[in-house]
Parts: structure tokens; sequence; C-alpha cells
């Protein structure tokens, strides 16, 4: 059972890694600090994208509008957080 836990907690460590990094390459490329016409730029985009996108999407629903100011990957990192807390502290006691 604990091996269950480990490699949810792993899975949500390594997601939490890809948001990070989906928000730090959209600045880049906002601020044209990375060259968005290179093929491996673009699929390192598209690949964020896509794994991010679906999870931040209904988030955004629910977010007032800050003009231009995109906080749900922070919403979504205190889920993630929350989540690990939640899965440490109080299921995995009572499994174990």
């Amino acid at each position: 059972m604990f091996a269950l836990f480990q490699t949810i907690d792993l899975a949500l460590n390594i997601y939490t890694w890809i948001l990070i990094g989906s928000a730090v390459f959209s600045w880049l490329y906002a601020f044209n600090v990375i060259n968005s016409s290179n093929q491996f730029v673009n699929s390192v985009g598209t690949f964020l994208y896509n794994v991010t996108e679906p999870v931040l999407k209904p988030i955004r629903r629910f977010l007032p509008n800050l003009g231009g100011i995109d906080i749900s990957p922070i919403i979504l990192l205190l889920i993630i957080f929350f989540l690990r807390t939640l899965l440490w502290t109080t299921v995995y006691p009572l499994v174990a």
C-alpha cells in the first residue's frame, strides 16, 4: 500500500514541476526570449500546453477576469499541495 501512495505522490510532484515549467515557458514565449520558430521549442511548448491545459481550463472558468493575469497555475499548485498533504496526513494513516 505504501508503494501506491508513493507513486501517487511522485506523479503529483512531477505534475507540479511540469506546471512550473509550463508557466516559465509561457513567460519566455510571451517576452520573445525563446525562438518560437524553432521546431524543438515549438514541440516542447505544445507538449506543455497539452499536458496542463485540460486541468487549467476548468479552473479558469471560475476565476474572475484579472486583466490578463492568469493565476490558475497558482490555484492548481495549491490544490496539488492540499492533495499531497491530505494523502499523507489523513488517508495513508487510515489505510496503513
